[in-house]
């Protein structure tokens, strides 16, 4: 059924109503935006996390394995040097008793001295390639740790705000005890709250006033919000399929379904001590059902206000930021 409604309202606060819906959605999407860009960052961190244990893995066994160079070269730099000790010593006696073989002694400490010399020089080579890794591994060490510390902050953030959905959805649902199954629902997903409220619950059909059962609920919800500053407050109006065509204040579902949200705002500062920039309206028209068909009861599902409480998640940016 096709209802019109009709209204002397004036054009300029209907103009205002549309600018209010849209900065609005655009919140709405800001909120969306910096939920995944934390999802992303905190995905990030764990990966980066698990590639830094794995390079220090790799230069430890490294450095495991210029540590067995070295000892093996100091071993024959010690070999090398006793050889070249005992043919000093016998040099004297070589000389005396044989020219040619003198030479043949001399050549081969030469020999020896140039052979001690390119030991010594890799040796060093690998005690400096040994000190870099070191170094390396000991920067690397800190960064992962100080990684580790920030993500470990991080997880203990995020508990805490789950601890605090897990209360909140306790507390709305004490509260709203009384309308649970009378067109009104309390689920907690993604991290939020979501009250559902049936259109039948609020409103008569195709209007915008609150009827006294739904103010009820809203002002009991209100008062659980005014002591949780730190929740975010969207509630959005949604409709059914079916095009309203109005030649007043409201003119198709859009309208319909921002005045509503609206009025639900409305009703829920001026009945508590919520600080209003906690709340925001928002209206979804008929493009978000939950339910995909087009039958009486679908269409009765999808005519809803949804008021959804999300905690702040500044200390969480914060994290991220100094990262």
């Amino acid at each position: 059924m096709t209802v019109y409604v009709t209204s002397c309202v004036p054009a300029r606060q209907f103009d205002e109503l549309k600018s209010k819906k849209s900065k609005c959605e655009e919140e709405n999407e800001k909120l969306k935006a910096s939920g995944l860009e934390f999802n992303t960052r905190n995905k990030e961190l764990t990966e980066q996390a698990m590639d830094n244990k794995k390079s220090i893995a790799a230069l430890k066994k490294d450095t495991t394995i210029l540590g067995e160079d070295i000892r093996r070269l100091n071993t024959l730099y010690k070999s090398l040097t006793e050889s070249y000790d005992k043919l000093n010593t016998n040099n004297e006696k070589l000389l005396a008793s044989n020219q040619s073989e003198t030479k043949k002694v001399i050549n081969q400490l030469q020999m020896t001295q140039e052979e001690l010399q390119k030991k010594e020089d890799a040796l060093k080579q690998l005690e400096r390639d040994l000190n870099a890794r070191q170094t390396n591994l000991t920067e690397l060490t800190s960064t992962l740790k100080s990684r580790e510390e920030k993500l470990a902050e991080l997880q203990q953030i995020l508990a805490s705000k789950d601890s605090i959905v897990n209360a909140l959805k306790k507390t709305v649902n004490d509260a709203l005890v009384g309308f649970t199954g009378n067109g009104l629902t309390v689920e907690q997903k993604n991290g939020k709250v979501y009250v559902s409220m049936e259109e039948r619950l609020l409103f008569a059909t195709g209007s915008t006033v609150v009827d006294k059962e739904g103010a009820g609920a809203l002002k009991k919800l209100a008062k659980v919000l005014e002591g949780s500053p730190d929740i975010n407050v969207l509630i959005e109006g949604h409709t059914d399929n079916v095009p309203m065509k109005g030649a007043g204040e409201i003119k198709d579902n859009w309208d319909l379904s921002v005045i509503r949200a609206t009025a639900v705002v409305k009703i829920m500062t001026n009945n508590s001590k919520v600080n209003p920039l906690q709340l925001t309206a928002a209206g979804r028209g008929e493009f978000s059902p939950i339910a995909k068909g087009n039958s009486a009861e679908d269409r009765k599902k999808n005519r809803r206000i949804e008021i959804i409480l999300t905690p702040k998640l500044d200390e969480i940016f914060k994290v991220i930021e100094t990262n």
